[in-house]
């Protein structure tokens, strides 16, 4: 019995959709799932999704969605992120997706012998890494800051590259149908592509600044203003050269993701949610299309290619770009293991290979789709659905902090460690608020925290601080007796609402916080020292103060004097700690192995001095 399109693409969103919520409960990325899916309802499987399904309006569907993941991929791009890893993100897209372009085309040329056009296409396709993948990996592994914004910026301007060289390559040395030589092709559609994402950008923005919508309709009408510019980006771009609307996108999501826009947490939410949508219908869908014939066909000679460029030029080009000091080698490891393809190499190789087999060159397009879907098949199966285990293996997922309480100190305490880039999970009893929480981007467990199978969930085994936050007292106490004496946990702290329970805390070794004298201490410190007050206040809102223990032995034995050169402008040594007392520095002071430095100033001034004082190995 055949069904329409409406009921087909019905069941893709269903099945879609109940694999986003399956893969994060079962903390595996989503789109393992949505390809076995694919997979399940394609020829291979019970045969409801074929080629002729969609028909020419594939192409379409896919574009379409493929633009608003990479535009919501490229808003969450902030300046300040980016900088947290400027030599990989810098050789990632450079040097590194050179290397990634011509060892692919080198080793698909060598094991399976085709043409050099063919092997170079191939090798421009998966360049591609991707958003589509990367951010189903992120969501339920995670990995500190530098690393997370490494794999996310690799996958947006990769994609454009990949996009735009595929195009070139395929209409000079393919099917030889543009006089435009390689270089000069992908340097003007480059410059399409970003031109029309700029100016798309910054008539948006001059709409939000300019135009006075309603007050009850402006966050809907900026929401629906924004998807309108993301499709007229990608189709403006599209009709004035192909392939070149990926860039479109990317530009104009992180020229907008960096602009003062106003209701920008209505438009991420929208935009988050629309990419979990379209994300399950291009994955589906495509995998329904993989034609394991041709995988097969591919035979030994396949398997080695994908073994190359996983486990040679992949890792090589990782290590070659990934210098930046704050990296661990096990967080270039994992950087190396996890760059599964995804859908922009899936969606231009399926629409290359109808061109090839209407220009009577079928062998050359069944080369071209075996190669590409079973790269991203065999990625996607081993290195996005092994990306926790990966991860784990390689302790890359940085301990935990543990708070119990989820209300208003709860959720304050979260966002100023989440702002200094810790891994913070909330534990909270009321579904309610762990609703809120999650909805606000935080990591938060439902359950009661005086349960010892709720924090072990909540991976108490292996956290770095426990933080008792209810407004019970006997809550905490209980918490903190738990993360002491069954979990082992170094460092735990309470929150204590009556004072005359302090004693039963710090028994157990805990650090209590009397909330009665911390309020006493504030309001002291508002009346004599407001300036440090309110500069204290304002931390996590572009202020840091960090203790960390010297490590870098070139710092060893030098002055205070001596070293200020490698502290950045915007941050002092505020305060040293030695044999257990404490001491603000003078100039001549010389620094020994193992001092405890308290630097003040700004966040990005602090972080930069942390990693010159502290490298880790």
């Amino acid at each position: 019995m055949s069904l329409s399109i409406l009921t087909i693409t019905a069941v893709i969103l269903a099945l879609g959709i109940a694999a986003q919520v399956l893969a994060q409960r079962l903390e595996i990325p989503s789109v393992l799932f949505l390809i076995l899916i694919g997979v399940g309802l394609g020829p291979a499987g019970v045969g409801l999704v074929t080629a002729e399904t969609f028909g020419e309006g594939l192409s379409t569907v896919v574009g379409l969605s493929v633009a608003i993941i990479v535009f919501d991929g490229a808003f969450q791009l902030r300046r300040e992120k980016l900088r947290l890893a400027p030599k990989a993100i810098t050789g990632l897209t450079t040097v590194g997706a050179v290397v990634m372009f011509l060892g692919t085309a080198g080793a698909v040329r060598f094991f399976l012998g085709t043409d050099w056009g063919v092997s170079l296409l191939v090798g421009a396709l998966l360049i591609a890494t991707g958003p589509t993948v990367i951010t189903p990996i992120l969501s339920v592994v995670t990995v500190r800051e530098h690393v997370e914004t490494t794999l996310e910026a690799e996958g947006i301007f990769n994609d454009v590259t990949a996009a735009i060289l595929a195009i070139v390559v395929f209409e000079t040395l393919v099917i030889e149908s543009a006089p435009l030589a390689a270089p000069g092709g992908f340097l003007q559609r480059l410059i399409v592509g970003v031109g029309v994402g700029v100016v798309i950008a910054l008539v948006l923005r001059q709409l939000f600044l300019r135009v006075n919508f309603p007050a009850g309709e402006a966050p809907r009408v900026a929401r629906l203003a924004v998807l309108a510019a993301v499709i007229l980006a990608y189709g403006l771009s599209e009709a004035l050269f192909a392939e070149t609307g990926v860039a479109a996108v990317a530009t104009a999501g992180l020229i907008l993701g960096n602009s003062a826009l106003p209701h920008r947490e209505s438009i991420e939410a929208f935009t988050r949610d629309l990419t979990l949508v379209v994300l399950s219908i291009v994955f589906i869908s495509l995998a329904a299309l993989i034609d394991f014939g041709a995988l097969v066909g591919l035979g030994l000679a396949g398997v080695l290619v994908v073994m190359v460029i996983t486990l040679v030029i992949r890792p090589g080009v990782v290590f070659l770009s990934a210098r930046d000091p704050q990296f661990t080698r096990n967080e270039r490891l994992f950087v190396s293991l996890v760059g599964p393809r995804g859908i922009i190499p899936a969606s231009i190789a399926t629409l290359f290979a109808i061109e090839l087999i209407q220009a009577g060159q079928s062998e050359a397009a069944q080369v071209l789709t075996g190669t590409v879907f079973l790269v991203i098949f065999l990625t996607v199966m081993l290195q996005a659905g092994l990306a926790r285990r990966i991860a784990t293996t390689l302790d890359v997922i940085p301990m935990p902090t543990i708070l119990i309480g989820g209300g208003r100190v709860g959720r304050m305490l979260a966002e100023r460690l989440e702002n200094r880039d810790e891994n913070v999970v909330i534990v909270e009893r009321r579904a309610d608020r762990v609703d809120d929480l999650q909805a606000d981007g935080f990591t938060a467990l439902c359950g009661d925290g005086t349960e010892s199978a709720v924090l072990r969930e909540a991976d108490t085994d292996r956290a770095k601080r426990v933080v008792a936050a209810t407004g019970n007292d006997d809550t905490n106490l209980l918490v903190a007796q738990l993360a002491r004496t069954k979990f082992d946990v170094d460092t735990v702290l309470a929150r204590v609402n009556e004072p005359e329970n302090v004693e039963s805390f710090e028994a157990l070794d805990v650090i209590a916080i009397d909330a009665s004298e911390a309020t006493a201490w504030s309001i002291d410190n508002e009346i004599e020292r407001p300036a440090i007050a309110h500069w204290m206040t304002q931390l996590g809102e572009g202020h840091d103060v960090q203790e960390i223990e010297l490590t870098a032995p070139d710092l060893v034995g030098r002055t205070i004097r001596e070293v200020n050169a490698d502290i950045p402008d915007g941050c002092i040594v505020a305060v040293i700690g030695r044999g257990g007392e404490t001491h603000v520095p003078a100039a001549d002071e010389t620094l020994e192995r193992g001092d405890h430095v308290t630097f003040l100033g700004s966040r990005e001034s602090v972080t930069e001095a942390v990693r010159r004082f502290h490298p880790r190995d």
